[in-house]
Order: C-alpha cells, then structure tokens, then sequence
C-alpha cells in the first residue's frame, strides 16, 4: 500500500486466529449437544467463542489506521476467550468431572496436540469420538494457549505502538517529509 497506510497482512495466518477458530467450532459443537436447550450458557459460550475469533478480525482490519483500536479489540478477543475458560470449568464442576492437571497424561498430550495443529478439521475429528468432560479439558487447553498467544501479540502491538506510533504520527511525518522539514 503506502507508508500512511501499511498493508498488515492476512489475520488467518496469525496462530491467535487460528487458535480462536478451532476453539469457536469446538465450542459451537459442545454447546450444541452438551448444553441443555434454553440454557444461557449455552448461547454465551457460542458468543464468547465468536467474540474470540471475530474481534481478532476486526482488530486487524483496523490496524491500518488505528493501533488503538487493534490493541483493544485483540484485547477484547482475549477477555471473551477468559469468560469462555471460565464456562468450561464451570461445565467440570457442575457435572463433578475433574480438570486435567499440569503433568498429567492427557494434559500434556493435548497441550502437546495444541502446539503441533492449529486447523479445526484436526480437532473436530477428535472430539466427535470424545465425552464431553475429555472435550471440555480439551478446550480448556485450547483456550489458555490462545490467550497466551494474545497476550504475546498484545505485547508485540504495544511495543510497535511505542516504538513506531500509529496513524497520526505516520501522517505527521510523512506531511515534514513532503514539505521538506
């Protein structure tokens, strides 16, 4: 594009997307057969889960003009994912089911599944063979790996922001530039 206006890139390339999107379609298919009809958790879940994704879209489309609202909307995307963590341990112990711990087998190894794939279609094959408390873990995990992904990106805007300024210093120093200051 230009130097007022850079192109920032492809937000389906950011793992933090990538991330949020498996855990919107784990979401929507565990509210749909797990949450009762008529619960309203299960339509908050489903909208947590899409506010993750859908705010990490939004805040990249803005990133050309206003470093501001890029960092709030990511920072949105991580505060709907938090509530979403939340839904989901609730969901453990209501139903007396236990949360997979640190060390343990099945933690580890879906930590480890987390790190190695990001696309849905990998995910959703595995969770239509699982119970819903092994599918809620799962998420969980998703989950806490996305919101650090967010918060190293929230890092990484904050200090492109510090460093670099946003639209209207872009603007002020190409107006210096083009007069010859």
């Amino acid at each position: 594009m230009s130097d007022l206006i850079p192109n920032r890139g492809n937000y389906k390339k950011l793992l933090s997307y990538q991330k949020a999107d498996v855990i919107y379609q784990i979401t929507y298919y565990f509210a749909e057969h797990y949450i009762p009809y008529g619960d309203r958790t299960k339509d908050q879940m489903i909208q947590a889960a899409r506010s993750g994704k859908q705010n990490i879209i939004e805040g990249c489309a803005a990133s050309s003009t206003s470093a501001k609202t890029e960092i709030k909307l990511v920072n949105v995307a991580k505060a709907s994912l938090k509530e979403l963590l939340e839904d989901y341990e609730d969901y453990l112990k209501t139903h007396n089911k236990p949360q997979w711990l640190k060390g343990c087998l099945e933690f580890e190894a879906m930590r480890k599944l987390g790190r190695e794939h990001n696309d849905a279609e990998f995910f959703m094959n595995l969770i239509v063979r699982r119970p819903p408390e092994t599918i809620a873990n799962m998420a969980i995990i998703l989950i806490n790996q996305a919101d650090y992904l967010l918060f190293r990106q929230l890092e990484k805007l904050s200090e492109g922001f510090i460093n670099n300024g946003g639209f209207s210093e872009r603007m002020s120093t190409l107006r210096r530039n083009n007069r010859g200051y």
